[in-house]
This record gives structure tokens, sequence and C-alpha cells, in this order.
């Protein structure tokens, strides 16, 4: 069984923030499967399918970004999901609007979500799908920027990672996390 989990905040004047790059990319996989049943249970929308031969729990955390691992790790324990079965989708401040990383470990970042995720894990060894969506600009907080919805040209290139995200956990499912890394993260000297 494998635990494939979004990050974002739950309520609509959230929706497409920045920060809920992690919501919309559970969206989009819950789309290409058919999945339309969602429970509410354990701080979390969690939904339940059969993909490449086993059973897979998408995942929304209804806790708040920064209380994320309250959720993942009531749900991870329950289930008994060991860590390296656990996909993590978040934005990242780090890298350029619209890039994508698959990480298998690490440390949060300054991330606040997986800070919470690794108290709530109690490891850091948990499969990461990073979605970049830059550093503020035009004088903005990070706050404003990770809560705000991206706009001008940056839509099309973080529109485009979502579906690159989505790409790229079903290729880690269907095959192995190495496999996707070696297909979907960047090259060096490109």
């Amino acid at each position: 069984m494998k635990l494939v989990a979004g990050l974002g905040n739950p309520g609509k004047e959230y929706e497409h923030t920045r920060h809920n790059m992690g919501f919309d990319v559970i969206d989009e996989l819950a789309r290409r499967w058919s999945v339309n049943v969602w429970k509410t249970d354990m701080k979390a929308e969690i939904a339940s399918v059969v993909r490449f031969g086993e059973k897979i729990l998408l995942v929304k955390p209804l806790t708040y970004m920064n209380l994320s691992g309250d959720a993942v790790g009531a749900i991870a324990n329950y289930y008994k999901i060991p860590a390296e079965d656990i996909y993590i989708i978040c934005d990242d401040l780090d890298l350029p609007a619209g890039k994508t990383r698959i990480r298998k470990k690490g440390s949060a970042g300054g991330h606040n979500g997986i800070k919470s995720l690794i108290a709530g894990l109690h490891t850091e060894e948990f499969v990461r799908f990073r979605i970049g969506v830059g550093h503020p600009k035009d004088g903005h907080t990070v706050i404003e920027h990770v809560l705000g919805r991206p706009y001008g040209e940056e839509i099309e290139r973080i529109e485009a990672a979502r579906k690159y995200t989505a790409d790229s956990v079903e290729r880690a499912l269907e095959t192995t996390v190495d496999k996707a890394m070696n297909e979907f993260n960047p090259k060096r000297g490109r």
C-alpha cells in the first residue's frame, strides 16, 4: 500500500494558490483515475484506489499546511505504511516556478509542512515531489506569495508542472522512485 499526500490548506480561499500545489496534483490524479468517493477521517480527506497492482490512498490533510504531519502521521500509523511508501507532493520556494524535483529524503529546508511531516512520521526518509513556485517578487512577503495565485506567464509553467508531477507520481508507482527520478528530475547541464 502507498500513501500519496498532497499538502495544502483547506477552504475555497486557498484553492489553486501556490501553497496548494499538492492538493492540485492529488485532484489531477483523482481525475485521471476516476476517483470520486472521498471520506473525511483522521483530519484528512482520503480516497482509496487500486492502481498498478496495489492499493493507493490519496490524501489531502485538513489540518492546514503547518500541521500536515498530524494527519499523515495518523494515517500512516493506522495503516502501518512505512516511510518509503509515503509520497508527499508540495510547493517549493527554492525551485523556480514550474520546475519539479523528486527526492527520497531530506531536511525540511524551511518548509513548515515538511517540518510537521518529519515530526509526525519520526523520519526524514519519505519521498517528496516538489513543485517550484519561486521566490516572491514585487515586494511581496513569503506568506503573500505562497498564499497567492500564480499570474502572468507563471500560470502556464505551474499548470504544466502540475501535470508533469502527476506523471512522475504515476511513474514512481508503476515502476520505482529511482526510475521516476532518473526520468523526471532535471538533468544537470541542460
